[in-house]
């Protein structure tokens, strides 16, 4: 890179992040969970990792992300060893540099520091910041933890200076960490460290001194007759005691202390630093005598009941703890001795689908971040994109007064008939509705109305609760709970099953009388 440049890229970087840490955003009266859209941020969903337009521009399995206060996220781009920024719409690369690629065409990385343009990292995983504008690395690969500094100079703050694994406390080069995945950095500069494969967490000084917080002891497993490997274990209690297994994500509270994501125990953790202790606050389930981890699962509710698969990346924010459920492709929320699914499937469903939270699909999910005002940001580490999660807007007009509403996507529906609540249910006339979703309408005899878009036929029968939809993977019948009627002329049909029958998420707010069809 020209000298020049390069100086003035420095320039602007330190100045970027004496802004973006200057002060978070005050908290707001937010919720994280409730009516959310998902859509894409950042990157076209290809595996690479070029630069330019959000849109357009590509990652490879990113794995970490920090949100700045100006609106910067930044991404530990795991695969393309490089750790990138997202800012105004553009993908660029705030440090590493790609020098080869491999047979199958893939990045090499390795470990070098120096200016922010000829520094190389080795499947970097997350990245913190702290209020001096210091960027920290969980440099995985390398087994250490490295430091971008304003001016853009890569140093490794702790951890082998050739990338070796092992398990040793000491200052700076002296110490050794096993795949650190995860960290989180205190306002004093102490950088806290989940050691995933050493299942520890570690503390490391402003200065790199590495002390580990919880007991190394490592559980034999016999994976097959005559050999045995190491596995961690689970135990709560005094944290000089307490025992994790392959610790994946780390988050500090309001209070400094630690929530900590137990991924082979499939449990949430949090460690009290004052008072030395660690407690499971959501997840659970078995850990056999012969099996590296807990079996993953899915369950919403009461958090001692709540499962997880692989629960990953953290997030605390005051209105709760964000959690990447990575195994179940899902993003839950730990609230008030609750877990909640805020985006994803149920069913642990992956894919790649934008749209109202209960539709949209994600792909092995490993971390999340908050701007304070119900945003979330997502790193979509298997479909190479960085998604949102915003709060749904409500239509102008939608307040309650009394009469029931319906809107389709952010748009009021206009009735001539007004919908109407019964047994529990609203009852609207077909016809806006349909239109509404892009469907033609029209009436077969006294008795049918069909519906048509494209290759769906959808046909209701007047006084039947019994509907068929036909489409290009064939025709199903699908049993409305109320029976389709006519009023005024205009032919009544209960909201949620026609909607859902043409494929919409439907939900009903109720202090607005608002049914939503997204």
């Amino acid at each position: 890179m020209n000298k020049t440049l390069a100086s003035i890229n420095r320039i602007a970087w330190a100045a970027l992040l004496a802004f973006a840490v200057a002060g978070a955003p005050a908290a707001a009266a937010v919720r994280y969970d409730g009516l959310k859209n998902v859509n894409a941020f950042a990157g076209s969903g290809q595996y690479g990792e070029s630069a330019g337009a959000s849109g357009a521009a590509s990652f490879r399995s990113p794995r970490g992300i920090k949100l700045l206060a100006d609106g910067t996220l930044l991404v530990a781009d795991t695969d393309s060893h490089l750790i990138r920024r997202a800012k105004n719409g553009q993908i660029g690369t705030l440090a590493g540099v790609t020098f080869r690629f491999d047979a199958a065409g893939k990045p090499v990385g390795g470990l070098a520091d120096g200016t922010a343009d000829a520094s190389v990292f080795q499947s970097p995983s997350d990245v913190d910041v702290d209020a001096a504008g210091n960027v920290y690395v969980a440099d995985t690969g390398n087994h250490a933890i490295r430091k971008i500094d304003p001016e853009g100079r890569v140093t490794t703050l702790a951890g082998s200076p050739i990338g070796a694994a092992g398990w040793k406390d000491g200052r700076g080069g002296e110490a050794r960490f096993y795949a650190p995945s995860a960290l989180a950095v205190a306002p004093d500069g102490t950088v806290y460290v989940a050691d995933t494969l050493n299942h520890a967490i570690r503390k490391v000084t402003p200065d790199g001194d590495v002390t580990t917080l919880n007991a190394f002891r490592l559980r034999g497993v016999e994976v097959f007759p005559g050999a045995v490997e190491p596995a961690g274990d689970y135990r709560d209690g005094k944290l000089s005691e307490a025992l994790f297994n392959e610790p994946s994500g780390i988050a500090l509270d309001d209070r400094g202390n630690l929530y900590v994501s137990d991924s082979g125990n499939q449990r949430i953790r949090y460690i009290d630093l004052a008072a030395g202790t660690v407690t499971t606050v959501a997840g659970g389930g078995d850990l056999g005598a012969n099996d590296f981890y807990v079996a993953g699962d899915y369950a919403d509710g009461d958090a001692r009941e709540a499962r997880f698969d692989s629960p990953k990346g953290l997030a605390y924010t005051p209105q709760g703890l964000l959690i990447a459920d990575s195994g179940n492709h899902a993003v839950r929320l730990l609230r008030d001795g609750t877990v909640y699914t805020v985006a994803g499937s149920a069913r642990a469903e992956a894919g790649k689908v934008n749209g109202p939270e209960k539709s949209a699909r994600f792909m092995f999910p490993t971390d999340v971040d908050a701007d304070g005002r119900g945003t979330i940001y997502v790193a979509d580490a298997y479909n190479n994109q960085i998604r949102v999660i915003a709060d749904y807007r409500f239509p102008e007009g939608a307040a309650s007064d009394g009469n029931i509403r319906v809107a389709v996507g952010e748009r009021l529906v206009a009735f001539d008939v007004q919908p109407a609540m019964r047994n529990a249910r609203v009852l609207v006339s077909v016809r806006p509705i349909a239109e509404a979703l892009g469907y033609a309408v029209r009436p077969e005899g006294n008795d049918m109305v069909v519906l048509e878009r494209g290759d769906i036929r959808v046909v209701l029968r007047i006084g039947e609760t019994r509907a068929t939809v036909a489409g290009p993977s064939g025709t199903a019948e699908l049993q409305l709970d109320a029976a389709p009627y006519v009023e005024n002329g205009r032919t009544q049909v209960p909201v949620r099953f026609i909607s859902e029958a043409l494929g919409k998420q439907v939900d009903w707010i109720a202090d607005r009388q608002l049914a939503v069809i997204r």
